[in-house]
């Protein structure tokens, strides 16, 4: 399995707006194409790519028990804030998962396996909240200015064309080492509890669910790179826990 690099990693190939030639810098074709980005365009590179993600992960089918589980933890969330969101299971023990702009969300199996219901309902929050809230597109915008492009093509008619079985083998390499800044993480925090809040869950499932994180990382468990590309786990329950405990819904 190609290792996901992040549990909200949005993905994307650069597509070109015009073929490089003579003397175009390289750094001046990624800052116009930086400055060019669509939301459309994000949107369909990330479609893609988790289409080729799925391709090369066991998903879950239809009548897989945890295929079931997790359909009946999200009936209520097939759209939220507006955008259609579609999930799946990755039979997979990595505890990770993510969410990218087109709507997509993956759960792996390590993850739903330590998770209850209300704590997987809360870890998906956060990761809607960085799709909500634009994170995915500032990282996919970060990842493009450190990129390195080798193969540039223009696009015909101003339509993006699919991208190829090579391209998106070779996306995740481009977003090594790319991650959400502390506000960005804290604002997607506050997302999921503004959802578990207004939709009658309990909000101690998101500080339960970083405790559970923290114990996983802190006793070797396998955690993917849920930990390694977010703040301290531990710091962020407490957070959780004293913001209940303000709107007097934690002791």
């Amino acid at each position: 399995m190609k290792r996901i690099t992040h549990i909200f990693f949005l993905i994307l190939w650069l597509p070109a707006l015009a073929q490089a030639q003579g003397g175009l810098a390289q750094a001046g074709l990624e800052a116009i194409q930086s400055l060019t980005l669509t939301n459309q365009q994000v949107a369909t590179y990330s479609r893609q790519a988790v289409q080729q993600m799925d391709a090369q992960n066991p998903v879950a089918g239809p009548n897989d028990p945890y295929t079931q589980r997790l359909n009946r933890i999200v009936s209520r969330h097939r759209s939220i804030n507006g955008i259609p969101i579609n999930y799946k299971v990755y039979k997979v023990a990595d505890v990770n998962a993510f969410a990218t702009a087109d709507g997509s969300v993956r759960v792996f199996k390590g993850l739903m396996d330590i998770m209850s219901d209300q704590e997987i309902m809360a870890i998906i929050g956060h990761e809607i909240g960085h799709v909500v809230n634009k994170d995915s597109h500032d990282a996919m915008k970060s990842a493009l200015r450190r990129s390195a492009i080798r193969n540039v093509g223009a696009a015909q008619d101003g339509v993006i064309g699919r991208l190829s079985r090579s391209q998106l083998g070779g996306i995740a390499d481009y977003l090594v080492g790319a991650k959400h800044s502390r506000d960005q993480e804290s604002e997607a925090d506050d997302f999921a509890y503004n959802f578990l809040k207004r939709n009658g869950y309990s909000v101690m499932a998101l500080a339960t669910s970083f405790e559970k994180l923290a114990q996983k990382g802190s006793s070797g468990g396998k955690v993917g790179e849920i930990l390694s590309t977010h703040p301290d786990s531990k710091s962020r329950a407490q957070r959780v826990r004293d913001r209940a405990r303000r709107d007097g819904l934690a002791r």
